[in-house]
C-alpha cells in the first residue's frame, strides 16, 4: 500500500543530543519507549495510569524485545498534559507498572488542523483554503498574559506606525488609559508610494518595545522580510502579516518555524479560502499561534478606502479554529467611519480589534485621516460596551 495508497504518510524523526522543548503554548506530543513485564494483564495496568491522568493516546505499537522470547517493548504517542500537569507523577506511576520507562522526545502536533485527503483532484490552487477541517473550536492564542479567543475580547491600539520615542510613548499611555490590551505600531511600513514614511526600522521596535513594557503591554508590529524576523522576536509578542505579504509564502513559511503568535491580515483582493490556505502555510510549519484579521477587501466603491465584509467574520469563524479579529481603520479610511464599523463588526462575532489611534492625529506621518482620537476612543469603548455584555464576553 505504499505506492499506491492516496493517504500514505511519511513519519521521520530528528534525532538530536539534547531535547528541544515545544512551547507550552503550542500543542505537542510526547514519545516513550517502554518494556513490560511478562505478567497477565500488563499492559491493562500501564493504559489504566494514563487513563487516570486525563492523557489522550495517538499511537501505540509493539516491537518484539530481542533475545526475550513473548517479551515486548511498546512505542507510544501521547498529547502533552495542559500546562501546569505533575508530568513527574505520572511518569512515577508508570514505572509501578513498567519493566522500563524512557521520553524519547517532545515536538509539535498538528491534531488542531487537518488537511483531508481529496475524494478527486484538485482542479486548482485556490481550493487549498476549503479543504481545511475544524477540529477543536473556540481555539485561543496567547500573546503575553492576554488570551486571543474563546470568551475574551481583545482590543490592539496604537499608531499606524512609530515616529518617535515620545510620540509612541505618549500613544502607549493613551491607549492604556483606554483599555487597551496589545499596543501596536509599525516600525517596517509598506507604502504605495517610495516618497512616503517607510518607519524607523529596528529603532522603531525598540521604541515599541520599550512603550510597551513601561505600560504593561504587549506589542505587535508588521513584519515585511525574512531578513528582520529575528529583530521582530527580540522586540515585539506578536508578529503581523500585512495584507501586502498575505501571500509572500516565503515569510508565511518563516513563521510556521517559530514560538511567537501571528497576526495574518486579509489581502486586499483575497478571497477567504486563499486567507485559509496562507494560514495554513504558518500551521504546516507547526506554529498553530495564528490569528485571522479581516480589514476590508478592494471592490467597485470609492466612497471607503475598502469595503469590510462583515460576513467574512462569521465565515471565517466556521470553516477555521482561529480567532477572529478586524480593523476597521483600514477598512474606513476615514476618521468618522471607523468606530461604526468597530462596533458592526463586533456585533457580527468579532473576536477583537485592531483600531489605529494617535495622540495627535493632524500631525502623523502615516495615515492620519483614519487615526482616532483619544476622544474617539472614549466613543468607541461605550458603544463596545452593551454589544460585549450581549454576546456574554469579558474586556
Amino acid at each position: 500500500k505504499v505506492a499506491d495508497d492516496e493517504r500514505n504518510l511519511t513519519r521521520f524523526v530528528l534525532v538530536a543530543n539534547e531535547a528541544e522543548q515545544p512551547s507550552p503554548r503550542v500543542p505537542h506530543k510526547i514519545s516513550l519507549r517502554l518494556t513490560l513485564n511478562h505478567h497477565q494483564g500488563a499492559l491493562a495496568r500501564c493504559l489504566t495510569v494514563f487513563d487516570r491522568a486525563g492523557v489522550s493516546l495517538t499511537r501505540i505499537e509493539s516491537r518484539p524485545q530481542p533475545g526475550r522470547p513473548w517479551e515486548y517493548q511498546f512505542f507510544i504517542d501521547l498529547m502533552a498534559p495542559p500546562a501546569g500537569s505533575d508530568l513527574d507523577t505520572l511518569w512515577s506511576e508508570l514505572r509501578q507498572s513498567c519493566r522500563t520507562l524512557r521520553e524519547l522526545g517532545r515536538y509539535p502536533s498538528r491534531s488542531k488542523l487537518r488537511v483531508a485527503a481529496p475524494a478527486a483532484p484538485i482542479p486548482s490552487d485556490l481550493d487549498l483554503g476549503s479543504r481545511i477541517q475544524v477540529e477543536e473550536k473556540g481555539h485561543s492564542v496567547q500573546v503575553g498574559d492576554r488570551t486571543i479567543g474563546r470568551k475574551n475580547f481583545t482590543l490592539i491600539l496604537g499608531p499606524c506606525a512609530v515616529e518617535s520615542r515620545d510620540q509612541i510613548e505618549l500613544a502607549a499611555a493613551m491607549v492604556k488609559r483606554r483599555g487597551a490590551h496589545l499596543l501596536r505600531g509599525g516600525a517596517f511600513k509598506p507604502r504605495t508610494s517610495p516618497h512616503s514614511f517607510q518607519g524607523l526600522g529596528e529603532e522603531g521596535l525598540r521604541y515599541l518595545r520599550d512603550a510597551g513594557r513601561a505600560q504593561g503591554l504587549p506589542v505587535v508590529s508588521e513584519l515585511m522580510h525574512t531578513g528582520d524576523l529575528e529583530a521582530m522576536l527580540a522586540s515585539t509578542d506578536m508578529i503581523q502579516v500585512g495584507a501586502r505579504n498575505m501571500q509572500n509564502f516565503a515569510l508565511l513559511k518563516a513563521l510556521g518555524k517559530v514560538d511567537r503568535p501571528v497576526l495574518l491580515k486579509r489581502g486586499l483582493s483575497a478571497t477567504v479560502a486563499e486567507l485559509l490556505a496562507a494560514a495554513e502555510y504558518i500551521t504546516s510549519g507547526g506554529n498553530h499561534q495564528v490569528i485571522l484579521c479581516e480589514r476590508g477587501i478592494r471592490t467597485f466603491e470609492t466612497a471607503t478606502r475598502s469595503t469590510l465584509d462583515v460576513a467574512a467574520i462569521t465565515i471565517l469563524k466556521e470553516r477555521s479554529p482561529f480567532p477572529v479579529i478586524v480593523d476597521p481603520s483600514h477598512a474606513a479610511g476615514r476618521r468618522e467611519l471607523v468606530v461604526p464599523l468597530a462596533l458592526a463588526a463586533v456585533a457580527a462575532g468579532a473576536d477583537g480589534l485592531i483600531v489605529e489611534a494617535h495622540p495627535d492625529p493632524d500631525a502623523a506621518l502615516c495615515d492620519k485621516e483614519q487615526a482616532l482620537r483619544d476622544e474617539d476612543l472614549i466613543e468607541l469603548i461605550r458603544g463596545l460596551d452593551p454589544i460585549l455584555a450581549a454576546r456574554g464576553l469579558s474586556r
